[in-house]
Parts: structure tokens; sequence; C-alpha cells
């Protein structure tokens, strides 16, 4: 496979994401909670994802390196229980940057882990999307002062989960395909959001009988089934470093999906704002032309 189709799948993958808090917003507008949303997600997220498994495979997927499967399933659980539970605070808008926050802090994990100092290119690719950020979720000149103190904090835990599950899916399993990762991942995942959530959506019939299932497949497709499959596949090629700077197409996307769907207003600052993320992200990758060594478990 070329070099640039597992970039290209990181940045399809992080895509994926930017539309869930327009999602969530949609569903919450309709008289559901967030809680009610992301148990759906993740509940109708794993259906799909045995679905797809079984279709493909015809039989129970071995389990391997059970520890990687465990944290990662819990990572992207807690990710999304944690940025649904920072929009019960927070505009879309601002729920996103704090969530995007995930750039700088899945880079210094990298470098931690790996024991390097940041190449040059990724400083200025990391001040560039710090930037870009600024300008596209449009907060400037915005008075912010009566954001409560739980939702930025509620945020910045989103961006650290996210960054999280980013380094877990760098971790590749000897000898299980993506279909049975996706299959165990998305199991663990809805285990924990089942037991934090709301899990009685499904026996008092309000997963089906009042539409909300319809938000369940969308948030599933778009927050279980790509970022896990796609991310699953690509972060241990490109590193989670890198990985972090190109999921930064996230916060254009997010931008985007709220343009078109929930019809706010989009400024020549934020369009200013998504060109230079756009430049931030692909720096490091117009630079990188030393090949990622797989890593094993």
């Amino acid at each position: 496979m070329k070099n640039w189709i597992y970039p290209l799948m990181v940045v399809i993958a992080a895509s994926s994401y930017g539309v869930l808090s327009t999602i969530i917003k949609v569903a919450m507008k309709n008289g559901f909670t967030a809680a009610e949303a992301v148990t759906a997600q993740y509940f109708i997220g794993f259906a799909l994802a045995a679905l797809l498994f079984f279709v493909t495979q015809r039989k129970m997927p071995r389990i391997k390196g059970w520890k990687i499967l465990v944290l990662s399933g819990t990572s992207t659980a807690v990710t999304g229980m944690v940025y649904a539970h920072s929009l019960n605070y927070l505009p879309a808008s601002l729920a996103v940057v704090l969530l995007f926050q995930f750039t700088w802090i899945g880079m210094f994990l990298d470098c931690i882990v790996n024991r390097r100092w940041l190449k040059r290119t990724e400083v200025f690719s990391l001040i560039l999307l710090f930037a870009g950020t600024l300008f596209a979720a449009g907060i400037i000149g915005t008075d912010l002062s009566g954001i409560p103190w739980q939702g930025w904090a509620w945020g910045i835990g989103a961006a650290f989960c996210f960054s999280a599950f980013m380094f877990v899916n760098g971790k590749q399993i000897e000898g299980m395909d993506t279909s049975a990762r996706l299959f165990y991942v998305s199991l663990f995942a809805a285990i924990v959001v089942g037991l934090f959530q709301t899990p009685e959506i499904v026996w008092n019939g309000q997963l089906f009988n009042e539409g909300l299932w319809i938000f369940g497949v969308m948030l599933g497709v778009f927050g279980i089934i790509m970022p896990i499959y796609f991310f699953s596949v690509a972060v241990p090629h490109v590193g989670s470093g890198l990985a972090s700077i190109l999921s930064a197409m996230e916060l254009p996307v997010a931008v985007l999906a709220s343009v078109i769907i929930l019809n706010e207003a989009l400024t020549f600052l934020q369009i200013c704002g998504i060109f230079i993320i756009l430049i931030g992200m692909v720096l490091p990758s117009a630079f990188n032309r030393t090949p990622k060594r797989v890593e094993r478990i």
C-alpha cells in the first residue's frame, strides 16, 4: 500500500469525528440527552461492528492482545462520554476547540514515550494549528466569561482521553485483523458506556420507539466504525505523533458541519483559520520522508 494511503486514512477517520458534536446537538434539540445519544452511539456501533465481522468472517474472533483491546475500548468510550458531557456546558464550537487540544497533547505524549524532542517542522505545525484553531472556531471576540468551569474541565478532559485513544491505537496486535479488532474494541466500549450512561434506553423501548436509533446509527458509523477501523490500520504506520497532527482535519469538518446542518454563520476569519489548519497538517507529512516502522505487540 502506498505511503500516502495511511495519512489519508487518518484524515478520513478524524473527519468522521468532526460531525459528532453537530449530530449530538441535533439529537438534543429533538429532546434526547447527550448521555442517551452516546449510549445509542456505542450500542448500535457495536451491533454494526459485530454485523460487519460476522458477515465477512463468519466465526468468533480469537482474542489477542486483550490489554490493548480493553484500553482502546475504554479510552474511546470515555472520550465519547466526557466530550458529550462537555456539550451540556459548552457551545459546539468551543467544545470542538477544547477537544482539538489533543493535537499538542498527543504530540508531546509521543515525544515522552519515544524519548525524543519535537522536530522544528512539528513545532511550526503546532503553532499554525493553534492559531488556525482560534480563527476557525469563531471564538475570537466572543465573551467566554459566562462559560462554567465544568465545561472547561470536561472539554480538556476529552482531549486527554482522545490522545490516549490515539496512542493506544498506535499499537498493533500480531495476528488480529482489523475487523476483529473493531469488534472487540467496540464491545469493550459498549460495556463501559453501558455501566456509566443510560443502558435503560434499550429495555424501556426508547432506543427504537422514539427515533433515537436514527441518531445512534449516524453516531455509530461516524464515531465507532469509521474512526476505529481506519485509526487501527493507519496509526501504527504513521505514528501517534503525526496522526495527532493529521487529525486536525476534525475541526474544519466540525465547522463546516455546523454551518451546513445547524445553519451557523461562516466568517472570513473562520475560512482563513481552516486554511491555516490545512497548512499545519501538510507540513509534517511533506517533510517526513522516513517510513514509519510498524510497532508490534
